[in-house]
């Protein structure tokens, strides 16, 4: 179903404070940058290999992303994984008895179609798929 992990999305409280460890220390290179109002967050993809970390900064704190910094603090917030068909990925997971975040997919980065799936099913990890857009 899944064909590769798309991103490892990290919670920080601020894109430009958290850029100089990911950017120039670990030597990522910045490979998009925007603002995601739908999930309410800034984010910032950094190539690794074929696959990114995606910096997630909320845009308040009443957003998921700002909720999860108050709880638990700056870190891990999600793994993603890449379908090719979001929607019959979607269906195959609920028919396997898993809770969806998302019934139905919503806009990501980049134009991507995205879907979380509940951490109570997942061993604990947020989880999302990504059907990326067909121009990346």
């Amino acid at each position: 179903m899944f064909n590769r992990i798309d991103h490892v999305g990290i919670a920080v409280e601020d894109i430009e404070s958290a850029l100089p460890l990911y950017r120039d220390a670990f030597g990522m290179d910045v490979a998009h940058r925007e603002i995601v109002s739908e999930q309410g967050v800034e984010a910032v993809l950094l190539d690794v290999g074929e696959n990114h970390v995606e910096l997630l900064a909320p845009l308040g704190p009443d957003t998921p992303v700002g909720r999860f910094l108050a709880k638990k603090g700056p870190g891990l917030h999600h793994v993603a994984y890449q379908v090719s068909d979001i929607d019959t990925a979607l269906q195959a997971l609920k028919d396997a008895g898993l809770e969806l975040i998302d019934e139905q997919p919503r806009v990501g980065i980049r134009d991507s179609r995205v879907a979380f799936l509940h951490p109570k099913g997942t061993g604990s990890v947020l989880t999302e798929i990504v059907e990326p857009a067909v121009a990346h």
